[in-house]
């Protein structure tokens, strides 16, 4: 190999793909989101530590860069919603989001 040919990091598509995933995963209880936007935070850590250490041999640091931004949105998202999720539990209860009448009458009592 060429002493000035690039490669690429081995897991920024991966990050990328796991940042993209945990946002648009968010609305599945929150929980699928989360674990997927640390994982890739786990990937974007250990690629960024090969980077640091030669960033001239590496190309595609910017794919590596905005998979932990989506990632980090990713998680942001999925905890608001798991956090509403919880909430609506907590305020509704289980017995009346599986009765529709005690939902009603439970919501007409706000």
């Amino acid at each position: 190999m060429n002493e000035f040919e690039q490669r690429q990091l081995p897991n920024a598509t991966a990050v990328l793909v796991l940042g993209i995933i945990s946002i648009l995963s968010c609305c599945c209880y929150g929980i699928p989101g989360i674990i997927l936007g640390i994982i890739a935070l786990v990937l974007f850590k250990q690629d960024k530590a090969k980077y640091d250490l030669n960033p001239s041999l590496y190309s595609n640091y910017s794919n590596l860069n905005t998979g932990r931004i989506l990632a980090i949105i990713g998680i942001v998202l999925s905890a608001l919603y798991l956090f509403f999720v919880i909430g609506i539990f907590a305020t509704v209860g289980w017995d009346a989001l599986r009765d529709p009448e005690l939902l009603q009458e439970r919501m007409n009592g706000w």
